[in-house]
Formats: structure tokens, C-alpha cells, sequence
């Protein structure tokens, strides 16, 4: 059970606050039930969420160290573009990914779509618009817990990735010079 205080990941909804743990009067909810109320990080608005349901996916915050580690493993990842006979294919293949709420399976989303977009920019092309609405979401979902977990403020989560990218390239440059 979650605290008063807590950062949590809710569903595709991202970092929130628990506000409160109470039994709410707000019309439509049991009032014999206790409810987390989540506020979504920058927004002004609350979530009342059943605190005994298995249905609401919720979990802690990654760590700063799970948040550097996974920005660690950046470069080794070799994502590959996905294609899909339909449309509908594609977002119901992107969408199992942003299911999993794993901050692994968004980073290899995102980067797959990249490779995706960067190939359809070598040809003077764009990417369609599921590829577009879901990169930008997982981005959003990634930033907001990368910054939570880091101290950071949103906008300075990219900075802070492609740093520390730069950084672990480096040392690898530097240790391939000295074998």
C-alpha cells in the first residue's frame, strides 16, 4: 500500500503524487471505499483511484540508480523499426509496449520509432501519425518518471540523457584506445 507523499507510475497517466488515502463523497465513488488521491505531476487535477483495486496498475517511482542505469544502456540498444500490415496493427503492437509500463519497453519503443523516423527523413518522408502520437507519449511517460526519479525538472530530462550518453561513449572510445 502507497502513503500520503509517494511518487507513483498510474497507468498511462505517469508520475503522480498520492495526495491522500480517504473514503470519498464525490458522486459516483462508494463511500465505504478508500481511494488514493492522485495528483499527475504538473497538472491541477486529481485522480481517485480504488486503493484495494488489482485492476489499477500503480508502482513506486524507479530509483535514481534504475533511472541511470536504464540511460546507461541506451547505446547498446539496437532498435528496430516496426512494421505493421495495418494501422490498427501498429497501435495495438505499440500500445502491448506501453501496456507493460516498463521504463525498458518505452526506451525501446521510442528508439524503434526514431529508427523509424530517421529513415523516413532519408527520404524526405515523414512518419505516420500512430508512430507520432505514440513516440511523443512514451517520451512523456519516460521524462516525467526520469525526472521524478532524478530530481530533474522535465525539460531538463533529454539534456541529462544525451549527457550522460555522450559521457558512457567516451569512456568506451577511451577504453577501446587503450586495449
Amino acid at each position: 500500500m502507497f502513503k500520503k507523499g509517494d511518487k507513483v507510475v498510474y497507468g498511462n497517466v505517469g508520475v503522480c503524487e498520492v495526495k491522500d488515502i480517504s473514503r470519498s463523497q464525490a458522486h459516483g465513488l462508494d463511500p465505504d471505499r478508500d481511494y488514493y488521491v492522485l495528483e499527475p505531476d504538473g497538472q491541477s487535477c486529481v485522480i481517485y483511484v480504488p486503493a484495494d483495486s488489482p485492476k489499477v496498475f500503480m508502482r513506486p517511482v524507479i530509483s535514481a540508480q534504475e533511472a541511470d542505469r536504464l540511460i546507461d544502456m541506451i547505446p547498446s540498444i539496437s532498435a528496430q523499426a516496426y512494421h505493421a500490415g495495418t494501422i490498427q496493427g501498429l497501435a495495438e503492437h505499440y500500445k502491448t509496449m506501453m501496456d507493460s509500463h516498463d521504463c525498458a519497453d518505452l526506451i525501446e519503443l521510442v528508439m524503434s520509432i526514431y529508427a523509424k523516423k530517421s529513415a523516413a527523413e532519408s527520404r524526405s518522408r515523414k512518419i505516420g501519425s500512430v508512430d507520432a502520437r505514440f513516440m511523443k507519449q512514451a517520451e512523456e511517460l519516460l521524462n516525467g518518471e526520469f525526472a521524478a526519479a532524478l530530481g530533474l525538472s522535465r525539460d531538463e530530462v533529454p539534456h541529462y540523457i544525451a549527457q550522460r550518453v555522450r559521457a558512457a561513449g567516451e569512456r568506451r572510445a577511451a577504453a577501446a584506445s587503450r586495449s
